[in-house]
């Protein structure tokens, strides 16, 4: 529970301060085995905070609000939203001097340094695995890993920022980075610094876990989505699932399945792969993640300019077969999921001899589709007939809660425009600041 904005809104509802420092209260004896007295103090410590926050204007204490949450635009869930709303993340960042940069929406940026690429990514927690610090940590260190490999790059170091609510037990900051450090070590990759804060400080009751872990790699070869050209193949490895998988066997009774997702599959197939002669010829590649195959070839087309078609018959014998049996069990659909399997763009004379490389690693890997000229999209082939294969609102509802959170929106047209204004607020007021600090600097 978020104290501070429990006080904004009901002061801004009109509640008076007695009455609202009394429910205050309350709530914090429900979070907290502390004495009344102390959360009367707290409470109101908080009320009087919140007052003295009040009426604040300028660029640095206001916000052009969008009039659109997160949750019911989808950002964070892997689907149109989401996609949207990173868009105007890459025109609020604008065109910087990266050799990939996020306008791309790759799986990680690169610059160009001593006639070599570094790439840096950094991937955020599965929200839903608070409560399993360690497998937040493994899962979220092997999605960054990936996402480092992916651009043709050998990571050479991780990083780590971890964010645990007021009332959480320490033991979460060490459970969550022996989960880090378990792929760290298998990999050879060091975790070599990171951050440990509270969330929100003392304004956030409860035991919430958060985090991200980031990595650094550097390449010779780029395997950028922009790569992707017409007449290529894709080849798709096997995959399991990550965190995703993860969460939706735990929070729907198949927690067996859990153990199906610790596995180094993907990465040692990278690593082997990019040890070998035939990698040199990989166009692009990608990990099947950003709401499932959906959503990655309808980015991959959209970087590239051209349309992709993908097979759904060849799809399904790469779906690891408890996942499988899962997904079919809860009705989930598999093309909408993370798979976290290993996607790879190149073409089609080296096809062959890329699945006996990964092969040799121990992963299957087979041709699920082709590139070609047209119109940037991503189509199905289902019983030899096109079908579309946009990605939806949101990535495949995989847990109770979020099929229930998937029943209803708002009109996205709507919500689009108010997105879109506050985007081009916040553009407007980084240009507005970066005038001042030129402004001073020019001052004696």
């Amino acid at each position: 529970m978020d104290v501070e904005e429990y006080v904004r809104g009901r002061i801004a509802d009109g509640t008076d301060e007695d009455t609202l420092q009394k429910s205050l209260t309350d709530h914090i004896l429900g979070f907290k085995k502390v004495q009344p007295s102390y959360a009367s103090a707290f409470a109101r410590a908080v009320i009087d905070e919140v007052k003295n926050t009040r009426g604040l204007t300028g660029d640095f204490f206001e916000l052009d609000p969008a009039g659109v949450k997160m949750g019911e635009f989808g950002v964070g869930s892997r689907g149109k939203g989401d996609f949207f709303a990173h868009r105007q993340i890459a025109r609020i960042i604008g065109k910087t001097s990266a050799s990939v940069g996020v306008d791309e929406m790759d799986d990680a940026g690169a610059v160009c340094a001593g006639g070599k690429y570094i790439i840096c990514t950094v991937d955020g927690m599965h929200s839903r695995l608070s409560d399993y610090p360690f497998l937040a940590g493994f899962h979220v260190t092997r999605a960054t890993l990936r996402d480092v490999y992916v651009m043709g790059a050998k990571p050479i170091m991780l990083f780590s920022d971890i964010h645990v609510a007021d009332d959480g037990d320490v033991a979460k900051i060490f459970d969550y980075t022996a989960g880090i450090t378990t792929v760290g070590e298998a990999m050879d990759v060091p975790l070599v610094t990171g951050s440990t804060l509270r969330i929100g400080g003392d304004m956030v009751l409860g035991s919430r876990l958060t985090g991200c872990v980031g990595a650094v790699g550097v390449a010779e070869h780029l395997t950028a989505r922009k790569a992707t050209q017409p007449g290529d193949v894709l080849l798709m490895t096997e995959g399991a699932g990550g965190g995703t998988i993860a969460t939706a066997a735990i929070y729907s009774g198949f927690p067996e399945v859990v153990d199906q997702t610790i596995n180094l599959n993907f990465l040692v197939a990278c690593e082997t792969l990019m040890k070998s002669d035939v990698f040199l010829r990989v166009h692009a590649m990608t990990d099947v993640t950003n709401g499932g195959l959906r959503g990655d070839a309808f980015e991959m087309a959209e970087t590239a300019g051209c349309r992709i078609v993908i097979d759904e018959h060849a799809i399904g014998s790469l779906v690891e077969p408890h996942v499988q049996d899962m997904l079919e069990a809860l009705q989930i659909d598999y093309l909408g999921v993370s798979l976290d399997a290993l996607l790879i763009v190149a073409p089609p004379e080296v096809s062959a001899e890329l699945c006996r490389v990964v092969k040799s690693a121990g992963v299957a890997m087979h041709e699920i589709g082709y590139v070609e000229k047209g119109k940037p999209e991503s189509v199905l082939m289902v019983d030899g007939k096109e079908c579309d294969f946009s990605p939806r609102f949101r990535e495949s509802a995989y847990t109770p809660v979020k099929k229930v959170v998937d029943t209803g929106m708002r009109d996205f047209e709507e919500m689009s425009k108010g997105v879109m204004r506050a985007a081009d607020s916040a553009i407007q007021k980084k240009q507005r600041v970066l005038k001042n600090l030129a402004g001073k600097r020019k001052s004696p």
